[in-house]
């Protein structure tokens, strides 16, 4: 009996124990959730303007379907030391708990990005234990509150989503790089490579503008869109140097950086060419990227060389000349080449502009070069970063075609006008 009491007193401990978990659970009630931090520039040194962007829980949560007259996101732009201690300043005007818990962006003005004392700042993310490390660095062309400001997502009742789905579809067709936080620490920390960010504006061009940019050759803001679209466009790369800012990419160069890069995916390219029958035309191509880059040095060479090989596979999705270049190898070959010829070229030209302009690389072959030297101290004294803007670069770019299209062959132009 007395046995029977002592197990029945163990197991209401064990009932008790298990109820301990529950004890700091908090309702949607009770917090709000920042999706995206801003940083600006402020004009005191060692301060930062910090700009939260607040997602309204409530919204698209409701039975209804989520109908609901409150907005379903808010600012709060403050000036701080950090952004760890923003949570408390903001909680002056906020009356609830602040939660990083969907914070997925960081936004950086270009302005500050530029700037020296901008590293010290972000690093700011790296002792905060709520920030997570796959946090998207994005550098934005005007201030990041503007920005905030002016983005006006569509079809999104869930506006944290917006960033994510902009960010994950962005990298998957190359136009921005993948740019989580923890990849920018430890790039600048290695001190080799440059580390590309996002690039991102509300600046949009209007039929105003009388200049109009080839739409191949653009960065965020170059793009002229009409109709009721959302202002905000992703698109192009900021280049950071140990922690700077120094430079920009366009999409397509993201692009090419991307594919040279062994270690990268990038699926779903679907890009235009010269057409090389038709001269006036353009030809739609979907790339896929099945097989690595391959990388041959040799660094001992006077000056040091680097061999690289892209093989690519190509979908010939569009044919204005129609000629129908599938019908003979020397019209497959003519394409070919053709294409080879031209993506070699831009490739070099995205390798120029590393060597001569921003004097490092961003394809990861310091990694390569490592492999190189028997020891660490044996790389150091090479000094790669030193030596990579006088070394000699080829390209070599290997098409195989997959599919011309759902019907490869299309009727002539003069039997169809005739």
């Amino acid at each position: 009996m007395k046995l029977k009491r002592i197990c029945k007193i163990c197991l209401l401990y064990l009932l008790l124990l298990s109820l301990a978990g529950c004890w700091d659970q908090k309702g949607l009630d009770r917090q709000v959730f920042v999706i995206g931090i801003g940083i600006d520039k402020a004009e005191e040194k060692g301060k930062i303007n910090v700009t939260y962007l607040i997602a309204n829980p409530e919204v698209g949560t409701s039975p209804a379907g989520g109908s609901t007259d409150e907005p379903s996101l808010m600012t709060v732009t403050m000036r701080a030391s950090d952004f760890v201690s923003m949570r408390n300043n903001a909680n002056t005007i906020i009356a609830r708990e602040i939660s990083y818990d969907l914070l997925s962006v960081i936004f950086v003005s270009e302005e500050f990005a530029q700037e020296e004392e901008f590293i010290r700042f972000l690093y700011t993310a790296e002792k905060d234990r709520e920030i997570k490390r796959d946090v998207t660095l994005v550098v934005t062309k005007e201030k990041v509150k503007d920005f905030f400001e002016k983005n006006n997502p569509k079809f999104l009742r869930r506006p944290h989503k917006y960033y994510e789905f902009m960010l994950e579809r962005g990298t998957e067709i190359g136009v921005i790089p993948d740019s989580e936080l923890h990849h920018f620490f430890r790039v600048t920390e290695e001190d080799a490579n440059l580390f590309l960010s996002a690039y991102a504006t509300s600046q949009v061009r209007t039929k105003k503008d009388k200049f109009r940019i080839n739409e191949m050759d653009a960065l965020a803001g170059d793009l002229r869109v009409e109709g009721d679209a959302n202002n905000a466009q992703f698109l192009g790369s900021a280049v950071f140097l140990e922690g700077k800012m120094i430079g920009t990419l366009t999409g397509v160069e993201n692009r090419i950086v991307m594919f040279l890069h062994d270690a990268i995916t990038v699926r779903d390219v679907l890009t235009v060419f010269p057409d090389p029958f038709k001269e006036d035309y353009h030809i739609t191509v979907r790339i896929m990227k099945q097989k690595k880059t391959k990388v041959k040095m040799d660094l001992k060479a006077k000056p040091p060389r680097i061999h690289v090989t892209l093989p690519l596979t190509l979908d010939i999705l569009t044919d204005p000349s129609m000629e129908n270049p599938v019908e003979s190898k020397q019209k497959v070959e003519k394409l070919r080449n053709a294409l080879e010829k031209k993506m070699e070229s831009e490739a070099m030209e995205v390798v120029r502009i590393s060597q001569e302009e921003f004097k490092a690389e961003p394809f990861g072959w310091s990694l390569h070069a490592r492999r190189e030297f028997k020891t660490l101290q044996e790389y150091m004294d090479f000094d790669w970063m030193k030596t990579y803007p006088e070394m000699k670069v080829d390209i070599d770019v290997e098409i195989r075609f997959g599919k011309f299209g759902r019907q490869p062959r299309t009727p002539s132009y003069e039997g169809v006008r005739d």
